[in-house]
């Protein structure tokens, strides 16, 4: 399941013991008062496998597994986000993400016969510092997002973006330079 092997979700009862503790936190977390940073803080610190200081993420906020997430310093994460963490998922220092993105690691055949048995896998993905991702963006498994990039509403991830690039569509292809423009 961590070394981008194909394992089987259903069937795997360490797997299903993390991802039941980390839902649980997850719940107890979107519950908090939004007020109660303190408390909230501390809670993503237990959930979370690193977190950067200044870190906000906006409640609700949905995991996998937690541990498996790292987070920069001043990382902005804004409500509806969910985080398939069945590999890992490291973001960068000074990074904003949109609402409802979705950053899921894990994914499954096209095979139907290995999908009805179960078999899944999974491939990190990565973030760079001073990235900006908009509103319901999607990153699918194994991409890797350079520093300074934009990802633009909507996208949707599958292969890597540079650096300082600005990427949009379905796919998402890159359209310009995150420094064209700059004020």
């Amino acid at each position: 399941m961590r070394n981008d092997r194909i394992y089987h979700d259903m069937k795997n009862p360490q797997m299903d013991r993390e991802s039941q503790r980390a839902r649980a936190l997850c719940q107890r977390y979107n519950q908090i008062p939004a007020k109660d940073r303190t408390v909230k803080e501390a809670l993503l610190r237990e959930l979370l496998g690193e977190m950067g200081k200044d870190t906000v993420i906006h409640q609700p906020f949905l995991c996998d597994l937690g541990y498996q997430i790292r987070l920069g310093n001043n990382v902005f994460i804004n409500y509806q986000c969910v985080f398939l963490d069945i590999a890992p998922i490291t973001i960068g220092d000074d990074t904003l993400i949109g609402p409802n993105v979705g950053i899921y690691t894990a994914t499954h055949p096209t095979d139907p016969a290995q999908r009805l048995a179960g078999k899944c896998w999974s491939e990190p993905i990565t973030i760079g510092r001073n990235v900006w991702i908009g509103g319901s963006a999607v990153i699918l498994p194994g991409v890797t997002i350079g520093d300074g990039a934009v990802v633009a509403a909507g996208a949707v991830v599958t292969k890597d973006i540079p650096e300082n690039a600005i990427a949009a569509g379905n796919p998402a292809k890159i359209i310009g330079s995150a420094k064209e423009g700059s004020e």
